[in-house]
Parts: structure tokens; sequence; C-alpha cells
């Protein structure tokens, strides 16, 4: 029963961190590739880390903390890392091809 689990944990992860690298190299520009890593990749690592803490727990005495250490910092950093670059390049004024929206704050002429 946990080889099953393992297994499905293993599979989804890769499938996962697949398509995260896959946006990231495919996606056009900046803003729409940052949702690979911050997204996809995210989940992927970590489900691929949970069956690796799973797998040491079951062979080796006691829990393996290591994967689960990493995988609170993945999930914690990512989206601080991705917030950040997209403040960064906002502010740098990085071009989107995303239509902007009309702004109805501006004064009427």
């Amino acid at each position: 029963m946990i080889d099953i689990l393992l297994s499905v944990l293993i599979l989804t992860g890769a499938i996962f961190t697949f398509i995260g690298s896959l946006g990231l190299a495919r996606l056009a520009d900046f803003y729409t590739r940052l949702h690979g890593p911050t997204k996809a990749t995210t989940l992927g690592v970590g489900c691929l880390l949970i069956a690796s803490a799973l797998y040491f727990s079951m062979h080796d005495e006691g829990v393996s903390l290591h994967e689960v250490l990493v995988t609170l910092f993945l999930f914690i950093t990512a989206p601080v890392s991705a917030h950040l670059l997209a403040k960064a390049a906002l502010h740098l004024k990085v071009r989107s091809i995303a239509a902007m929206p009309p702004d109805n704050d501006a004064p009427a002429d």
C-alpha cells in the first residue's frame, strides 16, 4: 500500500515539475514565466520531497526530518521570492504582453 502512495507522489511530483519547467521555457514574458517555477514546480518538488520523507521514514528508524524541513522552507520561500521578483520587475517597468485595462481614475478631458 505504501508503495502505491509513493508511486503516486513521485509521478505527480514529476508531472508537476515537468509542467512548471515547460512553462518557464515556453511562456512569453517575464510575468507569465514567473508562474511556472512558483506554482507547478513548487508543488512537484514538494510531492517528491514528501515521497522521499515517507520512504526513508519507513526504511530507517524514526522520522526523516530533513525532507520535511526542506519542504517547509520551499513552500515559504517560493512565494516570497516570486513576489519580490514581480515587484522588482514592476519597479524596473518590465513590459508585459497582457493588455492593460483602461485607467478609470484618469480625469476626464
